[in-house]
């Protein structure tokens, strides 16, 4: 088999169908570009949110819950301690939210090679004061060079510095916080503990994470400055938040942890389940969107191709007349869908990345995502990959069918009736 001859012979009659060659070409284009574009944007939507969610979210936290006893006084009785008993007079015991030997287990977690790093915590509710107004929210107290490695908090902060909070006495609060009571950096906000401790802190920077939520009730400070709005000594820790290397394998760490440290634990993967279902769907949605997209090209191109083999009976005829073989006159016609397959898939390829481009220069501008300035997107080479191996498939099949119609025309019988 003579492949530049072939070669040759389809170049021939794609010229010779050049207008509807180009038609079936710009079909292939315009799908791998629409699904060039279309893929990266919905995905990197879906970096956008994983990163709102994993940048403030530790892959593992360890922290005390508030548990139900578990030996109730009928289990202690040999009568009824193998039946199915319903009384349950002993109520939840407050073991405390502190956790026990807590400097011990971060110096023996930071010594684990999957560990990135670990990051103490200290959460208590408040009462933020506002002349007689009372309104109730959390202090997170934080060791700020750990907070800052693992969640990059700083990247929420839009007034102020982070590293501010190693001042005495000091707070940095949520935006919907600082707009209800009227506050800037600078001022000074009132507080009361739990336990009706009261303190004031100097406001040193004002922070947004784009959920209301958080933003109306959320603040910030030190470690030591928790410690003493409680009254607590300094070993006093509420949660211990790690980030792992693999952060696949958080659900398996976390169990080992809660048997090694006897501690509660939860991951990432279980903490936000709805959140990571909301992101496989719309990947989903967009593979979908782009593989239809290159289903329908495809179909363009068997058309096309079924159409040029009736014009092109009396050329096939001759073909076979002068010693080409059936198998010859198939590759012909797979040598064509491939030929505008590679051309429309490589121009495809060329102006999906400028629509991406373009999208990614948009303004996007939202209070909700202060950080976000223009639309996502995600450059991943695989799916320029994927775009162009589809691309050749899906034109190589829709040629293929042409093609077998093609080996059975009978050069005699067109011959005989030209």
């Amino acid at each position: 088999m003579n492949f530049k001859l072939i070669l040759n012979i389809a170049l021939h009659l794609l010229q010779a169908r050049l207008k509807q060659t180009v038609v079936a070409a710009v079909g292939v284009t315009f799908s791998i570009a629409m699904f060039i574009s279309l893929v990266s944007f919905m995905n990197g939507l879906n970096d956008l949110l994983d990163g709102l969610m994993l940048n403030r979210t530790p892959h593992i936290l360890l922290y005390n819950e508030i548990k139900p006893s578990e030996n109730q006084p009928i289990t202690l009785s040999e009568t009824y301690n193998n039946t199915s008993n319903f009384i349950h007079s002993i109520k939840p015991k407050d073991i405390g939210k502190s956790i026990y030997n807590s400097k011990s287990i971060i110096n023996y977690l930071k010594k684990d090679s999957r560990i990135i790093d670990v990051a103490p915590k200290i959460t208590t509710p408040v009462f933020f004061n506002s002349g007689t107004i009372e309104i109730s929210g959390v202090i997170n107290g934080i060791d700020i060079q750990a907070e800052e490695k693992l969640f990059k908090f700083s990247d929420y902060i839009i007034d102020g510095k982070i590293a501010d909070l190693s001042e005495n006495n000091s707070i940095i609060i949520g935006k919907g916080l600082a707009d209800k009571m009227l506050l800037v950096k600078g001022d000074f906000i009132k507080i009361t503990s739990s336990k009706g401790n009261l303190a004031s802190l100097k406001i040193v920077g004002i922070s947004q994470i784009g959920i209301a939520d958080i933003d109306n009730a959320m603040s910030y400070t030190s470690l030591a400055t928790a410690q003493k709005i409680l009254g607590e000594p300094t070993k006093y820790i509420t949660d211990i938040q790690i980030k792992l290397y693999d952060m696949v394998s958080a659900p398996t760490v976390a169990k080992e942890f809660h048997n090694k440290f006897n501690l509660d634990t939860i991951d990432y993967q279980t903490a936000n389940s709805q959140f990571e279902t909301g992101s496989t769907v719309r990947t989903i949605i967009s593979y979908a969107v782009g593989c239809v997209l290159l289903i329908v090209a495809g179909f363009g191109i068997y058309n096309i191709l079924n159409m040029m083999i009736y014009e092109k009976m009396d050329s096939i005829a001759i073909l076979k007349a002068t010693g080409f073989s059936g198998s010859d006159v198939k590759w012909i016609f797979i040598s064509l869908s491939i030929i505008i397959g590679l051309s429309g898939g490589l121009f495809g390829l060329l102006f999906g990345y400028i629509f991406s481009s373009i999208i990614d220069v948009i303004p996007f501008e939202t209070a909700a995502l202060p950080t976000v300035k223009t639309y996502p997107i995600n450059y991943n080479p695989i799916f320029y990959i994927i775009g162009i191996v589809f691309a050749l498939f899906t034109t190589i099949i829709a040629g293929l069918f042409p093609a077998l119609k093609a080996i059975k025309v009978d050069p005699v019988e067109i011959i005989r009736g030209k």
